[in-house]
């Protein structure tokens, strides 16, 4: 069987449940720190190719919104995909990746049907 790998950075809170979720559910998985890696290109380009940008930008977070206002503007898929790897903290995070399934973000809801 496959090991899960979960994508993240280790401070953070959403990514700490995530983790701690797996851990009780005795759900094998291996984690990887953006901080320690880096952004695995290819990994990248396939959730874009599978999810699109959209899911996979976060706005909202702090990273983003430092960013000058023209790389914030007219957002296409080449420019997200430029703008997540040169700042990994605008992923969404944590994306879990099992096999062919991605999911951006945690909601024990979620993990609980991917695991079923």
């Amino acid at each position: 069987m496959m090991t899960a790998t979960l994508y993240g950075i280790p401070n953070c809170d959403t990514v700490k449940k995530a983790r701690t979720w797996l851990a009780d559910h005795d759900i094998a998985f291996t984690f990887h720190d953006y901080k320690k890696a880096g952004v695995d290109e290819a990994a990248l380009d396939a959730w874009i190719a599978q999810l699109g940008w959209e899911p996979l930008l976060n706005r909202a977070g702090t990273t983003f919104r430092k960013l000058p206002d023209a790389d914030k503007a007219d957002i296409d898929t080449a420019k997200a995909r430029a703008l997540m790897i040169a700042h990994p903290s605008t992923i969404k995070r944590p994306v879990l990746v099992d096999g062919e399934r991605i999911e951006v973000g945690f909601k024990p809801e979620r993990y609980a049907a991917l695991f079923a």
